[in-house]
């Protein structure tokens, strides 16, 4: 996947982006001249110390929040030039997401919280594929059981096909292992670089586990707000 085709084609652009806030103390620079290329079929890991940005980079590449400064383009759109709903949609139509805390609805089993990115793009016979991709993560059996009735490793699992379902062309991960143990981690890392692989989706990580990065074919630092 990595020397294909996919790796010509740039799916992500980031120039020279800033991300500001206002705090009690006057404004804060979390980011600052950020720039960053991924090409389709990737796999890219972003390390660095606790409150360098990371999360924040990473929410401004998905087009979850926009940049202060700067520019950044998923798939040709200029994020910051769009309103809400235009981000949503093409978040919807090209995005997935694995977050640290994994972030299934906890009213919904699994198999409905894997279905939910299907129902809102309006997809048709999205039962079989929702439980296809629990059987990938190997809950095929699992599917009518809810969040609290699963381990750590099961949410994830069940998060990773939330992510999987909709086949999406880039994959965003916040600290995938961050809330498991060393052994379930290197489990979900397996899973999550062998589905990464079998879809051929491009997969921007954020991450403090060193073993996880260096599976990445590219790995940036970011100190202080900038990518090293």
């Amino acid at each position: 996947m990595q020397d294909g085709i996919h790796d010509r084609i740039q799916l992500l652009s980031a120039r020279k982006v800033g991300k500001q806030v206002e705090g009690p103390g006057g404004r804060l620079d979390i980011l600052h001249d950020v720039s960053l290329d991924v090409n389709a079929g990737e796999t890219i890991a972003v390390t660095g110390a606790s409150g360098s940005g990371k999360t924040t980079l990473l929410g401004l590449l998905a087009g979850l929040d926009v940049p202060s400064t700067g520019s950044i383009r998923l798939d040709g759109q200029p994020l910051e030039a769009l309103e809400e709903e235009a981000r949503a949609a093409l978040r919807r139509r090209l995005v997935g997401f694995v977050f640290q805390s994994f972030h299934l609805l906890p009213a919904l089993t699994a198999e409905e919280n894997v279905l939910l990115p299907l129902e809102l793009q309006g997809v048709g016979h999205a039962l079989p594929r929702a439980r296809e991709a629990l059987a990938a993560v190997g809950l095929n059996k699992r599917g009518a059981h809810y969040p609290h009735q699963l381990s750590g490793g099961e949410q994830q699992r069940v998060a990773i096909a939330r992510a999987f379902v909709h086949a999406p062309r880039i994959l965003f991960a916040d600290e995938p292992t961050g809330n498991l143990d060393r052994r379930t981690g290197a489990v979900v890392g397996d899973l999550l670089f062998d589905l990464n692989r079998a879809h051929q989706t491009t997969l921007v990580l954020v991450t403090h586990d060193v073993a996880l990065a260096e599976r990445c074919l590219r790995t940036h630092e970011l100190i202080d707000g900038q990518l090293a």
